[in-house]
C-alpha cells in the first residue's frame, strides 16, 4: 500500500538548503501564455515547479511534468516517494508550497486576480476539481447507501442531475463494471473488489475528464485483483479519459499506460514507454526498484 501521504520522504529542497518554504507565487504575474495550455492546447495537466513539504520533509522537489489530453500515465517507485501526494494535489486534499499546477490550460492551485497568480478560493476550487475523479485505495463509499445511492448521490448534488438521471447513468455504469444485480444492496455486504468497482462507477458517474487512480488494488485479496484490473483495462480501452494510475501493479501499469514516471525522493528519476521502462530501463534507481517489485 501506497504511504506518500503519511510518510512522506525526501530531502530539502535544492533552491532551499534551509528548510524553509521558498515563496509562493502568489500575487506573481504569469507567463504570456501560460504553461498550462500547452503549444496546441492539448495539455490537460501541467505541473510547473511544484513543491509539497510537510514541516522540513521534502515530497515533491520543485515537480516539472506533463499530461496530454487523453494519455494514460503511470506513476511508479518506491513507497514515500511522493506519488500519491501528486493525486491529493489534484483533487485539492492538500496545498501546494510553492509552484502552480494547471487543468486544462487554467491553474488549479491558483486564480488570476486582473493579471496576477492568487492562491485560489474555495469557489475557484470546488469548480475546478468537478472536472477530475478519484478512486482510492480504502473505497471511500457510504454504509449507509445503497450500491446505488452511493452513485447517484453526488450526481444528484453536484451536477445538478435530476434522480431519473441520476439513476439511468448509474445503472449504465454498473453494467460496465458487472455490478448491475446489486444496486440495492449496502457495501458492508460486498466483497472488495466489488467495493471498489461500485467506487469505479462513481468516480465515473461524476463524468470527469481526468481519472486519477490511487493503488487501487492494494486492499483487496489476490484473487479479487484481477475482475478490478479488468475494469480499469476496459475503461481505458473504451474512452478517451485522462488517467493518472498509482500502481504497484507493473503489468497493470505496462499493459494499460502510455507512459510511465518513475519517481524517488519527489522527483523523477525516468520516464519512457512502458516497453522502455520494463524491458530497458536507463538508470540503476529504476533498474533496482524494478527488481525489487517483479521478484516479490
Amino acid at each position: 500500500m501506497s504511504t506518500d501521504a503519511d510518510t512522506p520522504t525526501g530531502s530539502t529542497p535544492s533552491a532551499d538548503r534551509t528548510g524553509s518554504t521558498p515563496a509562493e507565487p502568489t500575487g506573481s504575474t504569469p507567463p504570456a501564455e501560460p504553461p498550462g495550455a500547452g503549444p496546441d492546447g492539448s495539455h490537460m495537466v501541467v505541473f510547473d515547479k511544484v513543491l509539497k513539504q510537510f514541516g522540513t520533509n521534502v515530497v515533491l522537489d520543485h515537480l516539472d511534468f506533463t499530461v496530454r489530453r487523453g494519455e494514460r500515465v503511470a506513476l511508479i517507485g518506491p513507497s514515500g516517494s511522493g506519488k500519491t501526494t501528486i493525486l491529493r494535489l489534484l483533487m485539492t486534499l492538500e496545498e501546494v508550497d510553492g509552484g502552480v499546477i494547471w487543468v486544462e490550460g487554467q491553474p488549479l492551485t491558483h486564480q488570476f486576480k486582473g493579471d496576477k497568480l492568487v492562491k485560489a478560493s474555495q469557489k475557484h476550487l470546488r469548480a475546478a476539481r468537478s472536472k477530475i475523479g478519484m478512486v482510492f485505495q480504502q473505497f471511500n463509499l457510504f454504509p449507509n447507501m445503497t450500491v446505488l445511492g452511493n452513485i447517484t448521490e453526488a450526481q444528484i448534488h453536484v451536477l445538478g442531475r435530476s434522480k431519473a438521471e441520476a439513476v439511468e447513468r448509474a445503472r449504465e455504469l454498473l453494467a460496465t463494471v458487472g455490478m448491475s444485480d446489486k444496486e440495492d444492496a449496502h457495501p458492508t455486504t460486498l466483497s472488495g473488489g466489488q467495493q471498489q468497482r461500485v467506487a469505479i462507477a462513481r468516480a465515473l458517474a461524476m463524468d470527469p475528464d481526468i481519472l486519477l487512480l490511487d493503488e487501487v488494488t492494494s486492499a483487496l485479496d489476490p484473487e479479487l485483483v484481477a475482475d478490478v484490473l479488468g475494469v480499469l483495462r476496459m475503461i481505458a480501452e473504451t474512452t478517451d479519459i485522462t488517467m493518472l494510475l498509482v500502481t504497484h501493479e507493473m503489468g497493470f501499469a505496462r499493459d494499460v499506460a502510455d507512459r510511465v514516471l518513475v519517481f524517488d525522493k519527489g522527483k523523477i528519476v525516468e520516464e519512457g514507454t512502458p516497453e522502455q521502462i520494463f524491458t530497458d530501463p536507463q538508470k540503476e534507481r529504476t533498474r533496482t526498484f524494478l527488481k525489487a517489485v517483479l521478484e516479490r
